[in-house]
């Protein structure tokens, strides 16, 4: 047997593939790179995650400290893309795609009243995927309706720290 461990297979290791199987690169051809940008606003690797820009890393960042979580967001993926971007903790809420009941409404509510969480993510691109399920569209309509919208990069964000009015954030 030659040194790469299978019977045809590469001199001190898998360089040339698994016997049968795929060249390196995963296709005929390929080049042997995985992920990279799908496009300017965003990463093409962990389940396309998106990555913020400066700014808005800036403004995760800054007083993160004083939260438990820097910002809320509907979805683990997009929740992903601004905690690997930021270095800061993020609230996924609803699961993978949003559609998970988790925090509910009220919960998230009692977050907000805590202090726990500095923004809402409700745009540009940080926006659940497949439009979330009950909990992820009940908490986002509340944040909207309740929160100053803010702009940073591009990105929709909400300042949970900001209310519209002291009475809106108790609907």
């Amino acid at each position: 047997m030659p040194r790469g461990g299978f019977p045809g297979g590469a001199p001190g290791g898998l360089a040339g593939g698994m016997p049968g199987g795929m060249p390196p690169g995963g296709f005929p051809g390929g080049s042997g790179q995985t992920g990279g940008r799908a496009g300017a606003n965003g990463m093409g690797g962990l389940l396309n995650a998106s990555t913020p820009s400066a700014e808005v890393v800036a403004a995760l960042r800054a007083d993160a400290s004083s939260y438990r979580w820097a910002a809320a967001t509907v979805g683990s993926q997009n929740a992903a893309g601004l905690q690997l971007g930021s270095g800061e903790p993020v609230m996924p809420i609803g699961g993978f795609n949003g559609s998970d009941p988790s925090p509910t409404l009220d919960e998230f509510k009692g977050y907000v009243a805590s202090g726990d969480i500095h923004y809402f993510m409700g745009g540009g691109g940080f926006r659940g995927q497949n439009g979330g399920g009950n909990s992820g569209n009940e908490i986002s309509s509340w944040v909207q309706a309740n929160f100053t919208q803010v702009s940073i990069g591009g990105t929709t964000m909400y300042d949970l720290t900001q209310p519209l009015s002291t009475a809106g954030t108790a609907s």
